[in-house]
């Protein structure tokens, strides 16, 4: 049974919301001390008294015993602990905040908005950092929240979460990050107020009675003038003391152990490879170095790797004897290698036998794939440069990781793939490039893939037969309707009949089909064509496409003046939005429709500034959803009397048609509102629904510690165009700071928190 196997069940048994997918348990459980590790009973007790300081800072190279101590210190009892082990791939917000959210779960109830935000497509600053930050803060019993390793950290959406949950740590909680540099928090202002515990190197040394006990762990019986020449080489380094220890054990004089280390990575891999690994068995040699290449180890997992039996024996004796092989479960089948002696282990590696490294990771991802692990089989197949078998998985991998809103994950595979110019002739891989630029709100992006994708279908007259390429390629044609309606309908028909040849039913066929024979003005055809994708997407799920339909069947109702059945279809829309966690902006647009038809005003307000939220993502990627959209919301805002809001959609949707002029009956629509709000005299005040697209995505980013230079480096703007689209912000929302911009964006749902 997989290690996500195991947390579901235990989750399911104590009623706990799941993540969109499958979490590691090992990640969320410190890792086990053992008995012989160095007791850092002074320093816990100075954690411990210190409990004013709600923020903990653990801070030193390699090597110092950060893990160990906090481990102590959980066991030790008093506050629950929620852990999580960062590794690198939690460089996406909704990786490294599901596992947040995770770990404090099992202490306390979550509120369930935390994990519909993070299933969902939702803004990280702007909803899912808000909820977490506002559920952490509402934990009533006391927590020591732990993330271990956060230097591994280095995407800016991660690291500015870090710093809101900072300022939101409840009365008698702690938040504790640890790593190998300084966290990425406002040290200086936590530091004047005094919020604010630093351990770093110089408390986490040993002191040389503590030297005595780590050595005497290790099997040594050394006298005190032993010990104090160790301790003074190593400066009380611990993991320098342990390896010194390795290496008298193993024969070594005292006169070449442990010189001066200081924590310097080059001299200790020089040790390593020079006294340590020499002095070893060759087959504890092979043993170390070649089972360096994977992340976690298992017997079955070293077997595969080494193409030999024995590893179980040789996993439990390393565990026996040495304390830079970390446990990561209870019953003894999971370990890693200290950070460290990893890294030294695969440097040694690479020097005595480099050719054999890709090879060995091909084998752990052939485990992988038999385990019922793909992603960790498609990091091993990256990591060894098989670009056959990793275009493949993330081929098959890139429609669940969309739906699990793991953008920054999927956008890292492809960025991988792309500089290595693997797209171009993969088009599964292109066409998902490209529906995620799409959906993500980023249309030259989604035009680039869209173009790889024509030049594998109709320029490459040697390619081979894709027939499942072929079909998606279809839709997308269809989705982004480039060429007009008539070329979309003919992309739509193409798409359903490779998918009918598939033997594949795909909701997203029929909606696109409906959606070109709706624009090309046949709402009576579109209706049929929407009622059979519904059935379809009712037997295989698909809940963004779902909702889509009944809204466009909505949107007929009303037309047809059946505006109970209006209100019924949308409904249905959005309960499938949220039993899913997706988010809609046609379905904040057709539900103020049916509010403000039902004389709801102040709820058709509320859809207003939900579908504010999202309309940065509806861009001429998919003109046809994009126009659409805007034209509902300005009819609302027309029936409220909101002319500013109104022509900023205008604005907006003249925008898309420059691009995309040709869409049926919508270009007329998008004229009739131009012309009505021309014969407007009246010049309504600006206000919050006269925002534009580009204010909408700086506004979040206020809320965050970032300065207006790294909101530019984050959207890719300058500073002086972030300042200038922040003050237009102000105005807008009657603000004169930041803050107050803040203050207000939350008053009116624009931010949570």
């Amino acid at each position: 049974m997989t290690d996500s196997s195991m947390l579901a069940q235990a989750d399911r048994a104590r009623g706990v919301r799941r993540s969109a997918f499958d979490l590691v348990v090992s990640k969320l459980r410190h890792p086990p001390t053992r008995p012989a590790a160095v007791d850092r009973s002074p320093l816990i007790d100075r954690l411990a008294e210190q409990e004013s300081a709600p923020i903990v800072s653990v801070v030193a190279p390699a090597g110092y015993g950060k893990t160990t101590l906090l481990s102590q210190w959980a066991e030790r009892g008093g506050p629950a602990f929620a852990w999580v082990s960062v590794d690198e791939r939690d460089n996406d917000p909704k990786v490294l905040l599901s596992y947040v959210a995770a770990a404090l779960e099992r202490v306390a109830p979550v509120d369930a908005r935390v994990f519909e935000a993070l299933a969902s497509r939702s803004s990280v600053p702007g909803a899912v950092v808000p909820r977490l930050a506002s559920a952490f803060a509402s934990v009533t019993v006391p927590v020591v929240l732990v993330l271990d390793d956060v230097h591994l950290l280095s995407n800016r959406q991660c690291r500015a979460a870090l710093s809101v949950l900072a300022e939101h740590v409840p009365h008698g909680s702690r938040l504790v990050l640890a790593g190998r540099d300084e966290p990425p928090l406002r040290l200086g202002r936590l530091r004047a107020e005094g919020r604010i515990l630093e351990i770093g190197p110089g408390d986490l040394s040993l002191g040389r009675a503590e030297a005595g006990s780590l050595l005497g762990a290790a099997g040594l019986r050394l006298g005190e003038d032993e010990v104090a020449v160790l301790h003074r080489r190593t400066e009380g380094w611990p993991v320098g003391l342990y390896l010194a220890a390795l290496y008298l054990r193993e024969g070594g004089s005292l006169g070449g152990a442990a010189v001066s280390f200081g924590g310097d990575d080059r001299l200790v891999s020089q040790y390593v490879e020079s006294e340590f690994l020499e002095r070893i068995s060759r087959r504890q040699r092979v043993f170390l170095t070649r089972t360096a290449v994977l992340e976690r180890m298992s017997a079955s997992l070293c077997e595969e790797v080494l193409q030999a039996p024995g590893s179980a024996a040789a996993l439990a004796e390393l565990a026996g004897s040495n304390l830079l092989l970390v446990p990561l479960d209870r019953r003894g089948q999971w370990y890693r290698y200290h950070h460290l002696f990893r890294d030294m282990l695969l440097a040694e590696l690479q020097r005595a036998e480099p050719g054999l490294v890709p090879v060995l990771r091909r084998r752990a991802a052939r485990w992988c794939l038999r385990n019922g692990l793909p992603e960790e089989a498609l990091e091993y197949s990256m990591a060894a440069e098989d670009t056959d078998t990793a275009i493949r998985l993330v081929g098959e991998r890139a429609l669940p990781t969309i739906r699990q809103a793991r953008i920054t994950t999927l956008q890292r595979w492809f960025q991988w793939l792309d500089e290595r110019k693997l797209i171009e002739g993969h088009p599964m891989a292109a066409v998902w490039a490209a529906f995620l630029a799409g959906q993500t709100g980023r249309p030259a992006e989604a035009e680039r893939w869209a173009d790889a994708v024509d030049r594998w279908q109709y320029r490459d007259g040697a390619r081979p037969e894709d027939p499942a390429a072929e079909a998606w390629a279809a839709v997308l044609r269809a989705v982004m309707c480039r060429h007009g309606v008539k070329r979309m309908r003919a992309d739509a028909d193409e798409a359903a009949r490779r998918f009918a040849a598939l033997g594949t039913a795909a909701p997203v066929v029929a909606l696109c089909q409906g959606l070109a024979q709706l624009i090309s003005g046949d709402p009576q055809g579109a209706d049929v064509l929407f009622e059979h994708a519904l059935g379809i997407g009712q037997g295989i799920g698909a809940p963004d496409v779902l909702s889509d339909i009944l809204c466009e069947r909505s949107l007929i109702a009303m037309a047809r003046g059946e505006w109970s059945l209006a209100g019924d279809l949308v409904g249905q829309a959005r309960a499938i939005s949220r039993q899913s966690g997706t988010e809609e902006a046609l379905v904040n647009a057709v539900q103020a429709r049916v509010a403000l038809h039902r004389g709801e005003v102040a709820a058709a307000r509320r859809e207003l500034i939900g579908a504010q939220r999202l309309r940065p993502l509806l861009t001429y990627a998919y003109p046809h959803l994009a126009v659409q959209t805007r034209l509902e919301l300005s009819r609302v805002h027309l029936a409220l009397a909101d002319l500013a809001g109104a022509r900023t959609l205008m604005r907006e949707i003249d925008e898309v048609l420059g691009r995309r002029p040709d869409l049926g009956v919508l270009v007329g629509e998008a004229k009739a509102l131009r012309d009505r709000l021309a014969a407007e005299r009246v010049q309504n005040a600006l206000g919050v629904f006269s925002l534009t697209v580009a204010e909408l995505r700086v506004l979040p980013l206020l809320a965050t510690h970032l300065s207006f230079p790294e909101i530019g480096a984050e959207l890719f703007l300058s500073p002086h165009t972030v300042k200038s689209q922040a003050m237009s912000i102000y105005r807008k929302l009657g603000a004169s700071s930041r803050s107050q911009a803040v203050a207000r964006s939350r008053e009116l749902s624009l931010l949570e928190g």
